[in-house]
């Protein structure tokens, strides 16, 4: 008789998903302690069960060029900015996952969206793995949501989720979340790496096969990070996350991952006793700058995803109290800031070594592109010769090491927008400024940082 072969087991955190060839004490990637859990492996010859529908047939091989280019139908959330994130509407198959820190607002998101599509007659199905029917019930009506076409299951099994599916054939189907569920095919506990690697490929396959778009709420960890497994991110088409302002005013949607549309596209909510509102012109909530004007303001446009976006960037120049000179970036790169001040001295020669400088994006944006740059300088200079910017005039543009502004993408868009908000003035890159001019709008193309610094309070 052959002797069994030894069980494979696996050392996981079930805090952040991170897994090791034995047991630790603390776990590296989150730094939890006590965290990192023994897990039996499923054995590899043990007989996979296939979702549901699936045709087991060999796939037939087609030329590219025979392959159907017909746009893929979409279906509308009835909320703008979230179909604007997911590029157009939720295309049908697809798998959407939604990750955000505890009370950012994401199974709100969810009932909403589905709420507005279930008016129209279209099949939904959220299946519940944390709340009870009752909580959602109750968050529905306190939403003043219509209910009376939105199908709900309260389970954490995807085998007996997808018979349900079989039967009720929705055309939308809501996980939440994902990090509850599991699998008959992995003996690991629930919320292990295996559990959600499998259930995350397993619901994926059925949508693939049964033409049913899924939406999987993820659980995040302190980084603000997605939990579990980075295969998950690879499983689904679309990730996307919900995080809020750095005053909890606003909610922010930003695609990390779509394969239907642009990734960093961001969506702009208000949250409310009535739940998420669309903030219809975000420009306008991160432009309410004060009534007196004041030295080290500065207002930028930016371009997030498909559209501009004007933002106030404040900067304070103060003396050193200390021996050691404080730079502190809130909403932008710390890196950044210390080589801007780098080419302010050496092409500037404004130098700034002894002073303490904090600079910050008011309405808790944060600004990853290079566009702020001269708004960035700008503020900073303002501030340390407590003279006012004029309120009527916007910067953008990218500072080089040598002192040169580059161009940057989008720059008629970005003037059109501004113009549109009423500001009268623009500093920008010379090889920006149209060849047509933009009515009411007066243009300073530069293209090194002294001509900047000559007309920055000229104008």
């Amino acid at each position: 008789m052959c002797a069994n072969k030894k069980e494979k087991t696996a050392f996981v955190c079930d805090q952040c998903g991170a897994d090791y060839p034995r047991w630790n004490g603390q776990c590296a990637s989150c730094g939890e302690w006590n965290t990192i859990k023994e897990i039996r492996l499923a054995p590899a010859n043990e007989k996979r069960p296939v979702a549901s529908g699936y045709a087991g047939n060999r796939s037939e091989v087609k030329r590219l060029s025979d392959v159907n280019l017909s746009e893929a139908e979409r279906i509308s959330s009835g909320i703008s900015e979230f179909d604007r994130v997911l590029g157009g509407g939720i295309v049908r198959g697809s798998v959407v996952l939604i990750g955000g820190a505890p009370g950012a607002g994401k199974s709100t998101l969810l009932l909403q969206a589905i709420a507005n599509i279930a008016s129209r007659d279209i099949s939904v199905l959220y299946v519940s793995g944390e709340e009870s029917l009752q909580q959602i019930a109750e968050r529905a009506n306190r939403l003043k949501l219509p209910a009376e076409n939105i199908l709900m299951l309260a389970e954490t099994s995807v085998q007996r989720i997808c018979d349900a599916l079989d039967e009720i054939r929705p055309q939308i189907l809501v996980i939440d979340s994902i990090q509850v569920m599991h699998t008959q095919t992995s003996d690991s506990a629930a919320g292990s790496v295996s559990q959600v690697r499998e259930s995350a490929s397993y619901l994926t396959q059925y949508a693939k096969q049964n033409d049913v778009s899924i939406f999987m709420v993820g659980h995040v960890t302190k980084d603000h990070s997605l939990a579990g497994p980075m295969t998950l991110s690879h499983i689904v088409d679309t990730q996307v996350m919900l995080s809020s302002t750095d005053d909890a005013r606003y909610r922010l949607l930003r695609a990390d991952k779509n394969r239907f549309g642009s990734i960093g596209e961001l969506g702009f909510f208000a949250m409310d006793n009535s739940g998420l509102k669309e903030v219809k012109n975000p420009s306008s909530m991160f432009l309410n700058r004060a009534e007196k004007p004041a030295a080290g303001s500065v207002v930028t446009v930016l371009w997030e995803g498909t559209r501009p976006l004007l933002v106030e960037i404040q900067a304070l120049v103060t003396d050193c109290q200390y021996g050691n000179p404080r730079r502190l970036a809130v909403g932008l790169d710390q890196n950044r800031l210390s080589m801007l001040l780098a080419i302010l001295a050496r092409h500037g020669g404004i130098s700034t070594a002894s002073d303490e400088i904090y600079a910050n994006v008011v309405g808790g944006i944060r600004v990853t592109e290079t566009s702020s740059d001269l708004a960035i300088l700008a503020s900073i200079v303002s501030s340390l010769r407590n003279k006012v910017v004029s309120q009527e005039a916007f910067f953008f543009g990218e500072l080089g090491l040598n002192g040169e502004i580059r161009p940057v993408a989008n720059g008629h868009a970005r003037l059109n927008d501004a113009a549109k908000h009423g500001f009268k003035k623009a500093v920008i890159p010379k090889a920006n400024v149209p060849k047509k001019a933009i009515a009411d709008l007066e243009i300073h193309g530069v293209s090194n940082l002294s001509e900047v610094l000559d007309i920055l309070f000229e104008i």
